[in-house]
């Protein structure tokens, strides 16, 4: 607090970078510390670097005055290229644009550390024996311990927490709201069929055993697809399921949109699932390669995981937890 011979100064709002680029899963998972800050210090600034395909996903935050995009995975490709480097300096020079009280790498990788090396102002991040890569704490200014057994979005809350000095409230808000997409006569189930690793797909019978569960309930699926081979898949599932079709390709931004309509959301460990619980629609998250304890969906609207590494859940799993749901 300063003073004048006018008087008091009020202090400067606090401003806040947080620094989690991808994927889209922990993305979203990121969220709900905007809300943990916006509830401590209301009239916080509070920004955001994340990757370029991603940008749509802080945008659904109200609590975000400004997003940085970055493009790691793009430059990865032609790192020796003049443009991509005029890209990173023109990067750095616009985030350095801002000076901030804090920058906070909830991401805990080498490629995130460096990032918030480059914000002004004091950056916080994991200790060696809490990041996901250890040699990422070497650029911090302040490190603190959070455990590595917790889920990962209570990581990412409690290290924002201990960064700036309060106790994380104990509700769990991603502080997002969606208008739902125009939707054809009836309720309809959105099936993400597709995820970034084979192993983690549930077989495609099961998808149209579920299918036609659900349309014998007067619910129609559909299905988004994103690359070629996604799209031919969901194509095939589609087919054997009446009523079903596939969406067309769109933006984040509107496949919420058609999430939120949704009367239930069934996915594979895919980013767009934990949208889904994120929109507080009723979510079954179907895990075969990969283990729901510490990434599963969580929300506190009905956010069901199924499954676990080596054991994929059956269509009888699948339809005893979806069928109270609609």
């Amino acid at each position: 607090m300063h003073f004048t011979a006018q008087g008091v100064i009020p202090p400067l709002p606090m401003r806040i970078l947080l620094i989690k680029t991808s994927s889209l899963g922990d993305v979203v998972h990121n969220l709900p510390v905007v809300s943990d800050l916006r509830r401590r210090y209301p009239e916080a600034q509070i920004d955001w670097v994340v990757e370029e395909g991603f940008l749509d996903i802080p945008r659904l935050h109200p609590g975000l005055r400004r997003v940085f995009p970055v493009a790691l995975r793009r430059w990865r490709r032609s790192l020796l290229s003049p443009a991509t480097w005029g890209e990173i300096r023109s990067f750095r020079a616009t985030l350095q644009e801002e000076s901030y009280d804090l920058a906070i790498d909830t991401q805990g990788l080498l490629k995130s550390a460096l990032i918030t090396r480059m914000a002004r102002g004091k950056r916080c991040g994991y200790t060696a024996s809490s990041a996901r890569e250890p040699l990422a704490a070497r650029f911090y200014d302040a490190n603190f311990d959070v455990a590595n057994d917790i889920h990962a979005i209570e990581r990412n809350r409690r290290l924002a927490a201990l960064a700036c000095g309060y106790t994380a409230a104990a509700e769990l808000d991603y502080g997002i709201a969606v208008s739902p997409a125009p939707t054809p006569a009836g309720p309809n189930a959105i099936l993400l069929t597709a995820t970034s690793r084979d192993d983690k797909l549930w077989p495609q019978e099961h998808w149209i055993a579920v299918g036609k569960a659900l349309h014998e309930r007067g619910i129609d699926c559909r299905l988004p697809a994103g690359s070629a081979a996604e799209r031919e898949r969901a194509a095939r599932i589609a087919e054997a399921i009446p009523g079903a079709g596939v969406l067309p390709s769109m933006s984040l931004a509107e496949l919420a949109g058609h999430l939120a309509a949704a009367r239930i959301v069934i996915g594979v460990d895919t980013g767009l699932v934990h949208l889904a619980a994120a929109l507080g629609r009723p979510t079954l998250a179907l895990f075969c390669a990969s283990d729901p304890a510490l990434t599963g969906v969580l929300a506190a609207t009905p956010a069901i995981n199924l499954g676990a590494r080596g054991r994929p859940p059956t269509v009888g799993d699948v339809l005893a937890a979806a069928l109270p749901l609609l």
